[in-house]
């Protein structure tokens, strides 16, 4: 078997497949499960926002014991009395409610429910952006153990080639044919296919490392991997077209520059009249007298007008108006750096797609000429040195068809990914496709309860 067939044959009937791994990944991947759950505790924000709608209400309750002694020191006196000691023991005590209700705060409660929001969007932007890094580092990894498994095929039927090609020049040898050194030199020539082999299992054992780490099982039997021609579009200016509308970065740097605008409306608030509502209810025992009962109760309508609070309103809403030009500014650095990995891996696919078609003319080319050098070599019209040299062409070039298969699958991933439609629905996957918006409605208007809902 040549290795134009090596990533491009049929697997067997259980083999693992990329989209299968793919699966795997998508559903077992720690990293792309930790960002989950930093979606669902971002959820929360919009919950804490909405509780500045919500009476705060705080229960009381309180008990003590008092002790009082008087001692008249007034002479007796049988009409208005006087003289004698009187003792007081009271246990004063008691419970209440009290509740607070603000009614204006200069629409904080409103920016900051906003700004929860947006930043819940951003979120899942960003969970978007995980999930397709993750699938391509896992298609890439999918399509190394491949590569390295065919390239150390290659370097070990080289080792068997060489070492037979060591064994005609010995027998050769002893019988005057070729010198020494053309022993020495098949001697060399095999010592160094044995290292590259031993180089080649090394990175095979280091591709299999990423696999696992990426698609969390080891790898078993491989069916190849096929580029993503059905997602890639006609030129690398409808690619940009959809990078620029559809990337999750794009998008989350967006919410990012909104979420700071109302963050700017959330510190000037603090400048504004506040209004609010404030009741109580108590019951009291022994408050002035043994024995004796209060109940207390009281609502009261309060307005506070800042007039200067040395000025940390005015500094934190300066603070907040800059960080929106920086928001600004880093929306337009992730659209560069969209932009870049767009060209760059539109690039990377056509170079793949031609160093294909030059590493399969170039095993064509390197096969004839050893074929020949071969035959030249039987009639001493080429020396061993000769035939050493043009197999390791020919390995040469199965190897670089290899990488080129490899570099095509890789960078049609890395393209559909730059321009931001990576992702399992996308690519057809047979998984449970996550949706962070059934958290999201679960615990958005949630009053009570620590109880997250997958019961934790």
């Amino acid at each position: 078997m040549t290795s134009a067939f090596v990533l491009a044959g049929a697997g067997g009937v259980s083999a693992e497949t990329l989209e299968s791994a793919l699966a795997k990944a998508y559903g077992n991947n720690p990293s792309l499960n930790a960002q989950r759950a930093n979606v669902r505790a971002t959820d929360e924000n919009v919950a804490q926002a909405k509780s500045g709608y919500r009476p705060v209400i705080t229960g009381t309750a309180d008990v003590g014991r008092t002790f009082s002694q008087y001692d008249d020191r007034r002479p007796p006196n049988p009409i208005f009395g006087g003289g004698g000691e009187e003792i007081t023991r009271r246990t004063p005590r008691g419970y209440g409610v009290e509740l607070n209700q603000s009614i204006f705060n200069g629409f904080r409660t409103d920016n900051s429910v906003r700004r929860a929001e947006s930043g819940v969007l951003s979120a899942r932007e960003d969970l978007s952006n995980t999930e397709q890094n993750i699938l391509t580092s896992a298609a890439t990894a999918y399509m190394n153990v491949l590569r390295d498994t065919a390239i150390l095929d290659l370097q070990r039927n080289n080792v068997e080639v060489i070492d037979e090609q060591l064994r005609q020049t010995r027998d050769r040898f002893n019988v005057g044919e070729v010198t020494r050194t053309d022993v020495a030199q098949a001697e060399s020539r095999l010592a160094a296919a044995r290292s590259e082999a031993s180089q080649a299992e090394a990175n095979l054992r280091a591709s299999i490392a990423q696999y696992r780490q990426y698609i969390g099982v080891e790898p078993q039997q491989l069916a190849p991997g096929r580029p993503l021609d059905k997602l890639t579009p006609r030129s690398v200016n409808d690619a940009l077209k959809v990078a620029f509308g559809e990337h999750p970065a794009i998008k989350a740097a967006q919410h990012a520059v909104d979420a700071a605008e109302l963050q700017v409306k959330i510190e000037q608030g603090a400048l504004a009249p506040q209004v609010g509502v404030r009741a109580s209810v108590a019951q009291r025992y022994d408050v002035q007298g043994v024995n004796d009962e209060a109940l207390q109760a009281s609502a009261v309508a309060t307005l506070s007008v800042p007039i200067y609070e040395g000025g940390q309103a005015y500094a934190a809403t300066r603070q907040a108006k800059e960080q929106v030009g920086q928001a600004q500014l880093q929306a337009d650095w992730v659209r560069d750096q969209v932009r870049a990995a767009v060209v760059s891996t539109w690039g990377a696919l056509e170079a793949a797609r031609a160093q294909i078609q030059a590493a399969q003319a170039q095993i064509d080319a390197a096969e004839t000429a050893l074929s020949g050098v071969r035959e030249e070599a039987r009639v001493g019209q080429r020396t061993t040195l000769d035939v050493l040299n043009a197999q390791q062409e020919l390995l040469t070039a199965r190897v670089n068809l290899i990488q080129a298969q490899r570099d095509r699958v890789v960078a049609s991933y890395q393209l559909v990914q730059s321009m931001g439609r990576l992702t399992s629905r996308a690519l057809g996957l047979a998984v449970n496709h996550y949706n962070p918006k059934i958290h999201y409605d679960q615990v958005k208007d949630l009053w009570i309860g620590t109880s997250t809902p997958d019961g934790r």
